[in-house]
This record gives structure tokens, sequence and C-alpha cells, in this order.
């Protein structure tokens, strides 16, 4: 299901290394497109599905922002050193690397897509489409609605949470149980997890420098530098095609969704019935025909 990657390799990046992967893309006759992982902190592993999308004319790129899966890890970095201007520089690196920054397409899943978003902000020339997948464009709008998902799950497992995240001990067997009733909800309905799903949760859990700085020890426990990130009111200098996705029973939800549509000059959004946070995952053949459609759309 997942294609081989036909090439593989590292990007210097303010002396670390950037993994990256290559899948398709002989020919290079059609822009390529580069997917950007959430988390932050998340790896590529969970969005390899994306490698679907490639062809001899396309090709898919796939890479792990720095501090997570085989790019370079920095434990004891400062917590001020994880920025998003950080992200948005590896991007370019990333770009001018491959020599794909005059033309190429962008799909960003989760906070891949805020990252995506910032960047489509900045109106880059090369940027010919923008795929923005289950993510918000305001924490603040994300934790709202987190807690409203929340006051839906079963009493035990509310106080469960509630309990560690008031005692700091988020860490516990306990408080991990009571997420995973959350995420099966709402991140990924597919169970038991596909094995790329199980191995990024798996590598955050190895090394969760960034996840934890950035975002906090849980999907929606978000107390990181990004809880007041916030780009709802530049959304409108986005001027690439944009595609909006996201799941019936996402986190993201609707409402967290809806300003993209409001804001976005020229978008359209898609709605998989039966998907939670990864339709790519959930709903796969679905998701990748909505998504090479538009690329289709979009090349020129």
């Amino acid at each position: 299901m997942i294609p081989e990657a036909r090439e593989t390799g590292h990007v210097p990046f303010r002396g670390h290394k950037t993994w990256f992967r290559v899948t398709g893309g002989e020919q290079a006759a059609l822009p390529p497109l580069v997917v950007l992982h959430g988390g932050p902190g998340a790896c590529h592993d969970y969005t390899l599905r994306f490698a679907g999308l490639a062809s001899p004319e396309r090709a898919v790129i796939h890479y792990d922002q720095l501090g997570c899966g085989n790019s370079t890890h920095l434990r004891d970095a400062d917590p001020g050193f994880w920025t998003v201007q950080l992200f948005l520089d590896e991007l370019d690196a990333v770009l001018g690397h491959l020599g794909i920054a005059g033309s190429y397409h962008l799909l960003g899943q989760s906070w891949g897509g805020m990252l995506g978003a910032e960047h489509a902000i900045r109106r880059p020339a090369g940027l010919r489409g923008l795929v923005i997948a289950n993510s918000p464009p305001s924490m603040a709008l994300w934790v709202r609605e987190a807690n409203r998902l929340r006051s839906k799950l079963p009493a035990e497992v509310q106080a469960a949470l509630l309990k560690h995240e008031a005692a700091g001990t988020t860490a516990d067997p306990e408080y991990e149980a009571a997420t995973q009733e959350f995420y099966a909800r709402h991140v990924c309905r597919v169970q038991p997890w596909p094995e790329e799903v199980t191995a990024s949760f798996a590598k955050i859990g190895e090394d969760p420098t960034v996840y934890h700085t950035m975002n906090g020890p849980s999907e929606f426990h978000c107390v990181g530098s990004l809880k007041t990130w916030d780009i709802i009111d530049q959304l409108k200098h986005i001027r690439a095609e944009t595609l909006l996705i996201s799941g019936r029973h996402d986190e993201a939800t609707a409402a967290v969704v809806r300003p993209f549509a409001d804001r976005i000059p020229r978008n359209r959004w898609v709605i998989f019935e039966n998907s939670s946070h990864m339709p790519h995952v959930e709903e796969t053949a679905a998701c990748l025909d909505t998504i090479h459609s538009f690329l289709e759309s979009h090349d020129a």
C-alpha cells in the first residue's frame, strides 16, 4: 500500500541534518508534492500513505522535521530554540536543496497544515497548490473544541485526565490509557492502529522534546509554546488555491476548520464522513482521489 522510496538523503540545515524521502518523479514532468507531518515532532511515518499520490511524472517528498525521526535530535536545546520560524526556514532549506522552490505543491497534516498555512501567507512564488489537512488556524480555538469533545468522554476517563494534568503526572500509564479513549474517537478510528501510525506515536514517546515543548503532553492538553498561536487574521493573504480536508469525527472539528474556509480567498473544503483526524488512513482511497484531482487542477 505504501510505495517504496526512490531516494532518501539529508538536507544540511544550520549545522544539523534534515532527512528526506522521495517517491516517484523519475520524469519530473509535474510539480512535486511536499508533505509536512504533524506533531510537532510526530515524524513522517503516519503520513506515508500520501506517497500513493506519486507517479513517474510527480514526486512525493516526505521529510522528518528537525528534532525527530531520522533527522538530528536536539534533546538539550533551549525551549526557545523550537519556533514556527525555525520550521519555516527548514522547509525553505528542503525546497532549495531539492531544487524545487520554483514549482511545488504543499500538503500539511495537523501541525503540518499550520506550518503550511504560515508558509503560504508569505506568498512564495513557487507554491502551486496548498492542502491543509485536519489543522487549526488558532490554538485557542483548537483547545476550546478539544474541551468540548473531552466533555463527552466517560466520566471516569475525564476524571483520570484532569487528575494527572493537575498533578503534572501525565506520563502515568493511567493518563496514557485515558488519552487513548480520546484518540480512538477523534484521532484515528481504525483499530488497531496501522503500523505507520503506531510508529509515529512510538517515536514521539522515544523523544518527546519538540512535542512537549511546543504542544504539551497530549493532543488536547496544549500547554506548550504554541498555545497562543493564531493566524486567523492573516489567512486573507494566502493566494494559493487551497484544499481543506477534515473528518466528521475529527479533533479538528468543523468549528476549528471554519476560519480557513471563511478567510482563504480560493478554497474548497471536503469533509470525510467516516474519518476523524486521519482521512488518509481511515478513508485512504477517497482521500487520495480527492487530493489527486486537486493537484491535477492546479499544476499549471
